[in-house]
């Protein structure tokens, strides 16, 4: 019994999560290089929407890091805009899909400096009349940025990135450094090392399910000067460097999922009532379930709730980044 409590401890301890969390990340990386389209289908599928809820149920628990739970409304507004233009395809409101990002992004700043109603309400109302009247849309680079890489790779890479480095600086962890040098070095992997049928080649049913997801991977190629790769070419499912950023994305979501679930004994996200935890799982369930009847149903139906929780973390992606500032000129003083 003592040894099994010593190993609890060690595993719970911040070292022991910095090495766990190490061991996942290897862990995604080889499933990745293996099954690298299915792995995130698994990953978005399974673990995404259990995630998606927890977290949400975490925000609002910790007051949304802002100072007024109220202030989220603009996130609810610009979220449910962008899902209104997911189901109309000629929808114009898809023409500001990156302009209303952009604008969620601001306003997570300004929601937490400002106190003064009035002047959060007019700079608020500022920035969404600035993105969507200066054309800023029409910019490829705005649009790559913020319609599709923020809410997407952005997100799942290099926002847990920053955590796991403000993580160790705060707690001038030696492993923690490790675990952050280490999730570096998987993504640089998969594109120094990058062979020709390797692993198991994507199915039928795989590529139709992948579709939601094309512009992610070649927008990546095309920004890397890989070539000029279309959303509707084969090439997407076979070419090594095509495939090496399929790798890249599906260790991103995956690691990005299970680096959450493994923080429990950190910010204990998992300290809530059993009746909100009930409904979580029964949500949960629902979600996978959905997911497969059919992919596309899945998709449409957890659209909102993805995009929600992506918004909800802005101010917490702030705080973080604030945080590592901090820490830093700390370290350079001494």
């Amino acid at each position: 019994m003592s040894n099994s409590t010593g190993l609890t401890s060690k595993l719970t301890s911040a070292d022991g999560i910095n090495y766990v969390n190490i061991g996942l990340m290897l862990l995604s990386l080889v499933a990745a290089y293996i099954l690298p389209f299915e792995l995130f289908l698994f990953s978005y599928a399974v673990l995404g929407p259990l995630h998606y809820l927890t977290e949400i149920s975490w925000l609002e628990k910790k007051n949304y890091f802002v100072k007024s739970k109220k202030d989220i409304w603009v996130f609810i507004v610009l979220v449910t805009l962008i899902t209104i233009g997911l189901f109309d395809a000629k929808s114009k409101i898809n023409l500001f899909v990156g302009s209303f990002i952009f604008s969620g992004f601001v306003c997570a700043i300004i929601i937490l400096y400002v106190e003064k109603l009035a002047l959060k309400i007019a700079l608020v109302l500022l920035t969404l009349i600035l993105s969507t009247n200066f054309k800023v849309n029409d910019s490829p680079n705005f649009t790559l940025l913020f319609a599709i890489w923020l809410p997407t790779i952005i997100h799942v890479y290099f926002f847990t990135g920053a955590f796991i480095l403000y993580g160790a600086l705060k707690s001038r962890s030696t492993s923690g450094i490790l675990s952050f040098i280490i999730f570096i070095a998987c993504a640089l992997i998969f594109f120094l090392f990058a062979p020709d049928n390797f692993g198991i080649p994507v199915t039928e049913y795989g590529k139709k399910a992948y579709s939601f997801f094309r512009i992610v991977n070649t927008s990546i190629y095309n920004t890397l000067g890989f070539g000029n790769l279309r959303i509707d070419d084969a090439a997407l499912y076979f070419d090594s460097k095509a495939v090496a950023i399929m790798r890249f994305i599906a260790f991103a979501y995956t690691y990005h999922y299970l680096n959450w679930f493994s923080k429990t004994t950190v910010i204990k996200w998992n300290q809530i009532s059993k009746s909100r935890m009930m409904v979580i799982a029964i949500l949960w369930v629902i979600s996978v379930i959905l997911y497969l009847f059919s992919y596309t149903i899945g998709f449409y139906a957890l659209f909102l709730l993805s995009m929600l929780h992506v918004f909800l973390e802005f101010p917490l992606n702030h705080h973080t980044f604030i945080g590592i500032g901090k820490e830093i000129r700390q370290i350079v003083k001494r």
